[in-house]
């Protein structure tokens, strides 16, 4: 065979292949898609103190674990402790001085009483006065004099119907529901939360990081002063949309960890996100942004969706690490034992590079 004939040979066969390749390229990403823009999620919460104050007290380090309501973190708490004292001593004096509206209060109906009585006694002298004057056995004076009495004690039964009334509303209600009352309650329980707050403790089980706090540092009430990495474990993939035309919630999928080649973990699709950034356009009031592009081919969109690892591994991956994520939409054996040798090969690849 002549040189040509070879290379003729060795042209035939690099079209073949690339024809099937192509072939199975799309037949792949259509049936059974892959790819390795995937990370494996854990729950990341910032831990922030709720008061601020100097630390006096750090007992956990740096990436240990650490169980749901542990102390991550002490403030010192002298400053909230006065606080609760003097809220309690603000609703002692809330008591003491309601005991004095009412006192005052008693007081005050006890002399609306009295002067009711007097101005009883006044209305009946001018009226006696008023009839001795028709039969003319009093002069008019007397009988001026009489009513002008009269009419001051209305007026003082008014006065002292309204010293009544202002302290009636100036105590309010009797008992816990007086405002008063309940403000300094809500004052003290304010005081009272604030002081259990110096314990800034774990809200669930996971792993400290990024901690950079020591006694005898200051913090601030809302600033994050560490990281408590949770257990739970979620797998974010991004696929062409055009891969995704088969998938839906529930189908069978592989994970495999770019740290751990040649493991393959079985997965399931959890859930598919409704769109991207790209899809949300935002109201503010300017004129639509077209963005410019001389490619003829552009580029394809990605999704993200959600797998949940059916039995994952004893040891969680770090959150942000890398893996590679294999779709089975298909239900037929010979695409099931394709995608598990395209994981596996591909989890190699990324091991390697």
């Amino acid at each position: 065979m002549s040189p040509e004939q070879r290379f003729a040979r060795w042209v035939r066969a690099a079209i073949v292949l690339f024809v099937v390749m192509f072939v199975y390229f799309v037949f792949a990403d259509t049936y059974m898609p892959a790819t390795p823009q995937a990370r494996a999620l854990r729950d990341v919460v910032r831990v922030a103190p709720q008061v601020s104050g100097e630390v006096v007290a750090v007992p956990v380090r740096n990436n240990t674990r650490v169980r749901r309501g542990e102390v991550l973190f002490r403030i010192d708490p002298e400053p909230f402790a006065l606080a609760v004292d003097k809220a309690k001593l603000a609703l002692d004096q809330v008591r003491r001085d309601n005991a004095g509206l009412d006192a005052a209060l008693a007081e005050a109906k006890a002399s609306l009483a009295r002067q009711q009585a007097l101005t009883q006694e006044l209305n009946r002298e001018r009226r006696r006065v008023q009839a001795l004057v028709e039969r003319g056995s009093v002069s008019r004076r007397r009988f001026d004099a009489a009513s002008a009495d009269a009419r001051a004690g209305d007026a003082a039964v008014n006065a002292a119907k309204a010293k009544v009334h202002a302290l009636q509303v100036q105590r309010g209600a009797s008992g816990e529901d007086n405002l008063q009352r309940r403000k300094a309650r809500n004052a003290l329980a304010t005081a009272k939360l604030d002081l259990r707050r110096t314990a800034v403790r774990a809200s669930q089980d996971g792993y400290i990081s990024n901690l950079q706090l020591d006694a005898g540092d200051s913090v601030s009430a809302g600033v994050p002063v560490m990281a408590n990495v949770g257990d739970r474990l979620d797998i974010v993939a991004d696929f062409r949309e055009k891969s995704l035309l088969h998938v839906a919630e529930g189908d069978r999928a592989w994970v495999a960890f770019d740290a751990r080649p040649g493991e393959a973990y079985p997965a399931r699709v959890a859930s598919i996100d409704a769109g991207v950034r790209d899809g949300q356009l935002p109201p503010d009031g300017n004129l639509a942004h077209i963005p410019t592009t001389d490619r003829w081919v552009r580029d394809a969109q990605r999704l993200r969706i959600h797998l949940a690892l059916d039995h994952p591994p004893p040891e969680l991956p770090p959150t942000g690490a890398r893996a590679t994520v294999q779709l089975a939409p298909v239900k037929t054996p010979v695409a099931r034992g394709l995608a598990r040798m395209q994981v596996a090969i591909l989890s190699l690849l990324h091991h390697v590079y």
